[in-house]
């Protein structure tokens, strides 16, 4: 099917597949229609020399979980409330962006290093202190996953995270992207974001137990800096466990905990769901000139 491999998201009610030079993002309406968006990706963004970089090329990811997520999550909650044309981009989505990233850092970063600096000088070890902080990011990430699950609206959120990645194993397979013959593929996949996530807690531990235990403020400012530097190399062990995952060592130390944990953030979708994926992949397939015969 090529050597890029396609992925995506789920946003409100639909699903976005982004390629490489385009993007397309489907949604079901509160009529029961299927809009769908496709737009070119920035080429100086997308098509630059940073995106064929190993390790650099992780700021892509971010950047697509940050600005192309969040523009796409906006348009999403547009067509749910029955306004196609609502802005997709401008002040809102950067603002939405910026609010995002604030409070991701304060809860996920700063939150679980400084519930570690409460018990910190009772710590022999920075090795220790490190590990500590760490199992705290990650319980913070489980237990916020599980909370949100709760909430009927993302359980079909994460319904349609099961479809997105039914339609893409469909799609790498090479079966037809028809709702009967993509429903008996899984809802796993081993370059799912989530897998990401838990790659890259694994990495900090390790990272910061480098730095030591220096002064708070230090630590705090290592934290934010850190972040693009330490997505590069768990952006590239997802890939090469993708790529590698008939490697029992490979499967068993990362492709087994990322699929596991993924179990946590897709539920399985239903046939209009399935739908709505495969309408995203199939326009972006056909904006990059890569149409599948007899899809639908």
């Amino acid at each position: 099917m090529g050597e890029f491999s396609y992925g995506g998201q789920a946003v409100i009610e639909g699903v976005m597949m982004r390629g490489a030079k385009h993007m397309a993002v489907a949604v079901r309406g509160p009529t029961g229609k299927i809009i769908v968006h496709s737009e070119p990706l920035n080429a100086k963004i997308y098509g630059g020399p940073v995106s064929r970089l190993p390790f650099l090329r992780a700021i892509i990811i971010l950047w697509d979980t940050l600005v192309l997520g969040m523009r796409t999550l906006l348009f999403s909650a547009d067509v749910a409330l029955e306004e196609e044309e609502v802005e997709f981009k401008g002040p809102i989505a950067w603002g939405s962006v910026a609010f995002s990233l604030i409070i991701g850092i304060a809860v996920f970063f700063l939150g679980p290093l400084l519930l570690v600096g409460l018990v910190d000088r009772y710590i022999a070890s920075p090795l220790v202190s490190n590990i500590l902080e760490g199992l705290i990011r990650l319980t913070f990430f489980l237990v916020y996953v599980c909370a949100i699950s709760l909430i009927p609206d993302i359980r079909r959120v994460f319904a349609y995270h099961g479809a997105e990645h039914k339609t893409i194993n469909a799609y790498e397979d090479g079966a037809p992207l028809k709702p009967d013959a993509v429903k008996v593929y899984s809802t796993a996949h081993p370059r799912c974001g989530t897998g990401f996530l838990l790659v890259f807690a694994v990495i900090s531990i390790l990272v910061f137990t480098l730095l030591g235990r220096p002064p708070l403020v230090l630590r705090i400012i290592s934290r934010l800096v850190l972040i693009p530097v330490i997505a590069g190399p768990a952006y590239e062990l997802i890939k090469f466990s993708a790529a590698h995952g008939d490697n029992p060592l490979v499967r068993g130390l990362i492709l087994v905990p990322s699929l596991a944990l993924q179990r946590l953030t897709t539920r399985e979708p239903d046939e209009s769901m399935l739908e709505v994926a495969i309408a995203a992949l199939q326009r972006l397939l056909d904006m990059e000139g890569k149409g599948v015969s007899g899809a639908s």
